[in-house]
C-alpha cells in the first residue's frame, strides 16, 4: 500500500522561510549576514580589507573603516552606498548609513 501525503497548504519555499524567521526572530540575524556579504561583495577585496566592521541596527546600517581617508571618501556616498545594498538585498532594510 502507497501511503499518500495530504498537501493541505501549497506555499513557495521563500515565504515559509521568511515566515520562519520571522516567528523565532532570526530575521535580524540573518539580515545582518545577508549585509556583511553584499558589502563584501559590493565593496571587494581592498575595501572589505579597510573594513573593521559592518552590522544593522533597527534601520540603521553602522560600518567601521580603520583608514581615514577611505572613511570620507565613503561618507560621500552613503546614499548610494544605501541604496546599491538595498537593491542587492531585495528589500529596502536600510534607511540610514553611518560610517566611523
Amino acid at each position: 500500500m502507497i501511503n499518500k501525503i495530504k498537501k493541505t497548504n501549497d506555499q513557495p519555499l521563500q515565504e515559509v522561510l521568511e515566515q520562519w524567521l520571522k516567528t523565532y526572530r532570526h530575521k535580524s540575524r540573518f539580515n545582518q549576514t545577508r549585509v556583511a556579504q553584499a558589502w563584501a561583495k559590493m565593496m571587494g577585496p581592498t575595501i572589505e580589507g579597510y573594513t573593521q566592521k559592518v552590522y544593522i541596527r533597527k534601520d540603521t546600517l553602522f560600518i567601521y573603516i580603520n583608514a581615514s581617508a577611505l572613511r570620507q571618501e565613503l561618507s560621500y556616498g552613503k546614499e548610494k552606498i544605501k541604496k546599491n545594498l538595498n537593491e542587492s538585498l531585495g528589500e529596502d532594510i536600510i534607511k540610514k548609513v553611518v560610517i566611523n
